[in-house]
């Protein structure tokens, strides 16, 4: 029988504000603004132990004359810092963000739905989700879930043993493919959204609600022996899209639509 555990655990206090003072210290440092910072992993996605890190993924500007030189292309686009303390906090400049969001990026989509938002400049992540309709394909993303569940799958499920959370690994993007194959619009981030999908598939599941059990109070590389209902499944997915292919052309926003969004990011 399926169970409902669709709320996620909330961020506590002190880590939200170490967090946010994280950010702030990235802007100081590198002289740029904050649009939009999310939680992007397990803790967005509904399945996070007690030892999860924080995926902490920002979308940030400079200051406009940054981008009006000759070598803006050899600019670094990318905010990285070491994980410390469970906390992995990364971001994209918002020109690196846009054109990879023109090419339907879903790892950039996912960030847009994210349940858990730290920062939300009021614009950025409002327009980018009024472009998403006409910008996001389908097929870029089944292809990006497909490689990530068969890549997983490979590596790490075909053994007797094996690690707990790499069957959220593969489970997820699974049913976020079945998501976009039957509604054709951004697969949600929470796992128990997608988990609707199969929700007549009682023992699936039933297995699958005992292993969400299981992570709450396991630590990240716990292993488990194999759970055969869950394995079926996953192979008999991997299977059906061993041979997919594209059935619609890849959609792209214009560059005026895109172009408007960057300039209001830089201009405020």
């Amino acid at each position: 029988m399926m169970t409902n555990n669709s709320e996620l655990e909330p961020i506590a206090a002190d880590i939200k504000a170490e967090i946010l003072k994280r950010i702030r210290a990235a802007e100081q440092e590198h002289g740029v603004k904050v649009l939009y910072a999310v939680e992007s992993g397990s803790r967005a996605w509904g399945f996070a132990s007690p030892n999860s890190d924080y995926d902490v993924r920002f979308i940030y500007a400079h200051t406009k004359e940054w981008y009006l030189t000759l070598d803006v292309e050899e600019k670094r686009d990318v905010i990285e810092y070491p994980i410390v303390d469970e906390i992995d906090i990364n971001g994209w400049d918002v020109r690196k963000a846009l054109k990879l969001f023109r090419k339907s990026n879903p790892a950039f989509i996912e960030w847009l739905q994210s349940p858990i938002v730290y920062v939300d400049d009021g614009v950025f992540s409002a327009k980018a989700k009024q472009l998403m309709p006409q910008i996001m394909s389908p097929n870029s993303g089944i292809y990006h879930y497909l490689h990530m569940a068969q890549g997983n799958y490979r590596e790490y499920l075909k053994r007797e043993t094996v690690p707990l959370k790499k069957y959220f690994y593969v489970l997820r993007p699974l049913l976020a493919i079945m998501w976009l194959e039957k509604y054709a619009t951004p697969a949600p981030i929470e796992f128990e959204t997608l988990r609707q999908l199969i929700a007549e598939n009682t023992a699936l599941n039933d297995a699958i609600a005992d292993l969400l059990e299981q992570k709450k109070v396991s630590l990240e590389k716990q292993v488990i022996p194999t759970v055969p209902v869950i394995n079926q499944f996953i192979e008999s997915e991997l299977n059906r899209l061993a041979d997919y292919r594209a059935k619609e052309k890849q959609m792209k926003a214009n560059y005026r639509e895109l172009n408007a969004l960057f300039k209001s990011t830089i201009s405020s």
